[in-house]
């Protein structure tokens, strides 16, 4: 099945000169990620790998702090497509990069990130958690975010607020020049959901990549699925596969949303298929993926159960908490090309 992918992915390149195009400068690297993004059938030989909260794990123990300059940083230099920030706002209605609804687990400070304003949020010092090391980084907006990453790496975007704040960081992106620097999302999982999503999509422009979250304890129909990513212009579709049964703690088939029909919708889309290998805190490991996560290829030594498991199946955008060892097994199989940087 790889190597079916390979030549699928070779022959798009060929018939359509994609690889003439010309090269970009290292500054723009984010430009050559977005169109790789924007055009998945020209680009199913490469897989793209997201690094969750921006990139705070190695194998399993937690090095940076999370949501970091510093993460941001190493994923650039580790070949990463895509960060996760997580945005929340401030008491005094400033977007900012926080994860959780409190400032304990990750910063110096105590209370809801909303009972601070950006003054007393920039006191906040990041800390790597766990061990609790304090780190020279502050609490910082998005726009901060936006500007540090600008031309280097895309942002995803995992919105913490009411769904209409995604026109807001729409907004901010496009004044920084950065229209073509992130990529918004919304889950999306009944006709209802979908009316919210096509009218946000379209209140925040077709410049900007925006892609529906689906977990199949709510989407499991084909149509449902192509419907989504025909009205949304979907450059990619997040898939949410739960882990449900620890007499079968490992999905055999990667479930509907991985199904041949979903895998023909995607193709006639122009779609990616993202998967999350990642660990929810407290839960058990692989829930977003069958069972199939991080965790599962480093402890058991094969790669191939998890992450290969996925490309088998037509999935081109991995997120997850190893980001190094991704890529490393991505490369050694073939499944990433490298971009031209030298202009």
């Amino acid at each position: 099945m790889r190597l079916a992918v390979l030549a699928l992915g070779l022959l798009l390149t060929l018939v359509t000169g994609a690889a003439s195009l010309a090269p970009i400068p290292p500054s723009n690297r984010a430009a050559l990620i977005h169109e790789r993004l924007t055009q998945a059938n020209l680009n199913r030989d490469h897989v793209m790998v997201v690094a969750h909260r921006a990139g705070w794990k190695k194998d399993g123990v937690t090095v940076r702090a999370e949501n970091s300059f510093a993460a941001i940083d190493h994923a650039v230099s580790t070949g990463v497509e895509m960060v996760e920030l997580d945005v929340r706002r401030s008491k005094d209605g400033v977007l900012v990069i926080m994860h959780d609804e409190t400032l304990d687990r990750t910063t110096t400070c105590r209370g809801k990130v909303t009972e601070h304003t950006l003054d007393e949020l920039r006191s906040c010092q990041l800390v790597v958690e766990g061990q609790r090391i304090l780190t020279d980084e502050h609490v910082f907006t998005l726009e901060d975010a936006m500007l540090h990453a600008r031309g280097r790496i895309l942002i995803n975007i995992d919105n913490k607020l009411e769904p209409e704040a995604l026109v807001e960081v729409t907004d901010l992106a496009r004044s920084l020049g950065m229209a073509d620097g992130v990529l918004l999302k919304l889950a999306v999982w009944n006709a209802e959901r979908l009316q919210l999503a096509h009218d946000i999509r379209r209140a925040i422009g077709p410049d900007v990549a925006f892609m529906p979250i689906l977990a199949d304890d709510a989407v499991t129909e084909p149509a449902f699925i192509d419907r989504t990513q025909s009205a949304l212009d979907a450059p990619a579709a997040e898939l949410v596969h739960w882990y449900r049964d620890a007499a079968q703690p490992l999905t055999p088939n990667g479930g509907p949303l991985l199904s041949p029909l979903a895998r023909a919708t995607a193709v006639r889309n122009n779609t990616h298929l993202w998967i999350n290998t990642y660990p929810i805190a407290d839960r058990p490991e692989g829930m977003v993926a069958g069972g199939r996560g991080d965790y599962l290829a480093l402890a058991t030594g094969r790669p191939e159960d998890v992450w290969g498991f996925f490309v088998d199946r037509g999935v081109t955008i991995i997120q997850t908490d190893e980001p190094e060892a991704v890529i490393a097994w991505l490369e050694r199989e073939g499944l990433r090309r490298p971009y031209d940087l030298t202009n």
